[in-house]
């Protein structure tokens, strides 16, 4: 592989810097640099960050490719700044035995825009009545060290305990979708003031507040790690901000959405808000920016949930749950975390790098950008602001919540060890 010199880069949002790139790795950080037929890059000061890491993705491959494939999905990764992702097991056939998570890793390995690791289900079938091939899966080619049945709660405290107790062996953990179903059954959105007025069913904090609660307490009890997926409540987070005072293993991932959207925009009836766990109220988005911020909430996760057009495109109760979120991840971020003053860039690559890389034990991701590290890179251009325009997203769905939206920032590069996926903002 040629060297790749990118010249005057703010390093996490640093001092202008230069980056040498020899091959599959990094070579050089400093001033000054140069190298003999090595490609140029002049950044101009655009922020070079470690490549993202998404722990909460859906692919959909196999048996939904007409929402997305790994191939697209990497895609959208790729031009959203991400080199790794996790992919959840909520496919058709569920990714609950060692074959299927092998097919997702492979796939990954072919489409060679980013890393995917697959998320193995932690019950048979997605079904909350026996615990999946844990072990098996973890074993197989692809390395299973988190465990989902994202989509559906794991809501049985016995099969939760066993799966903390199983996984416990290989440092493994559970990621959790917080979401008692007896509570949730109907419900449309937010329980609250805006689904009281519009008739529609409502979706009450405690639904998820109370398995976190749970949850917490029974990986205290095992010694356990767990993870808390798409954290959306004000609640939510003190529970969490509790555990971690405790010195329990207990993370928390917020999406870009929960970050910005409120239940609100539920009064247009347009089905692209619509959501699970739901849009929620200015309160929360305000108290998980803060816990972002603070570190409560460990990392952004996209939760990229592509669905048909005609999933969407239809009357609200008929609609399905999910927006996709690859490649405006990165600008959201930006709007309501960088630009706010919340967090400095150096803060978003610990939050959308290191430690979603730590938390699913992903080598090779979430480095330091330093000499002999693995060159997995992003470059963002934060000056930059636009419309959002999803006729021009890679992912094969459109169910993008923010079209017409200008937001800012925009990803001009990603390399995954040392070779450019997206090169001037297009698929390499």
């Amino acid at each position: 592989m040629s060297k790749i010199l990118i010249r005057g880069a703010k390093v996490l949002g640093g001092e202008p810097q230069d980056v040498l790139i020899d091959g599959e790795t990094i070579a050089e950080v400093g001033t000054g640099l140069s190298a003999e037929d090595a490609q140029v890059i002049e950044a101009d000061g655009k922020i070079l960050l470690p490549g993202l890491v998404d722990l909460h993705t859906h692919l959909r491959e196999p048996g939904r490719e007409d929402s997305e494939t790994v191939l697209t999905g990497t895609k959208a990764a790729a031009v959203g700044g991400f080199t790794a992702v996790h992919a959840m097991a909520n496919t058709f056939p569920v990714a609950d035995t060692a074959g299927v998570v092998e097919q997702v890793w492979r796939l990954g390995k072919e489409s060679g825009y980013c890393d995917v690791q697959p998320v193995g289900a932690v019950t048979v079938g997605l079904e909350g009545k026996k615990l999946a091939e844990l072990g098996a899966m973890h074993d197989s080619a692809a390395g299973v060290r988190v465990f989902s049945d994202d989509g559906k709660c794991v809501d049985d405290a016995v099969i939760m305990r066993r799966a903390l107790e199983y996984v416990k062996a290989f440092d493994g953990v559970v990621a959790q979708h917080a979401q008692e179903p007896r509570l949730t059954e109907g419900a449309q959105m937010n329980e609250g003031i805006v689904s009281a007025e519009l008739g529609l069913g409502g979706w009450p904090a405690v639904a998820e507040e109370s398995i976190i609660a749970r949850d917490v307490l029974l990986a205290a009890h095992v010694g356990s790690r767990v993870h808390i997926c798409h954290l959306s409540t004000a609640g939510s987070v003190e529970l969490v901000r509790w555990a971690k005072s405790k010195g329990w293993n207990v993370t928390a991932e917020v999406t870009p959405h929960h970050l910005l959207l409120t239940d609100e925009l539920v009064r247009s009836y347009n089905p692209v808000y619509k959501v699970n766990p739901p849009l929620r109220t200015e309160a929360d988005v305000l108290a998980l920016r803060e816990a972002l911020a603070d570190g409560t909430i460990d990392c952004v996760a996209t939760d990229h949930a592509p669905h048909p057009h005609e999933d969407k495109d239809c009357e609200w109760g008929a609609a399905a749950m999910g927006m996709v979120g690859l490649e405006t991840a990165l600008s959201v971020v930006q709007h309501t975390m960088v630009d706010s003053g919340l967090l400095d860039w150096a803060g978003v690559a610990d939050r959308m790098s290191f430690r979603p890389a730590h938390i699913g034990r992903l080598e090779g991701h979430g480095r330091p950008v330093s000499a002999g590290e693995p060159a997995n890179l992003t470059l963002l251009d934060s000056a930059y602001r636009g419309e959002v325009d999803p006729a021009g997203f890679a992912s094969r769905s459109r169910n993008t919540p923010y079209e017409g939206r200008e937001l800012p920032g925009r990803v001009t590069h990603t390399f995954l060890r040392g070779r450019a996926t997206v090169v001037d903002g297009k698929l390499a």
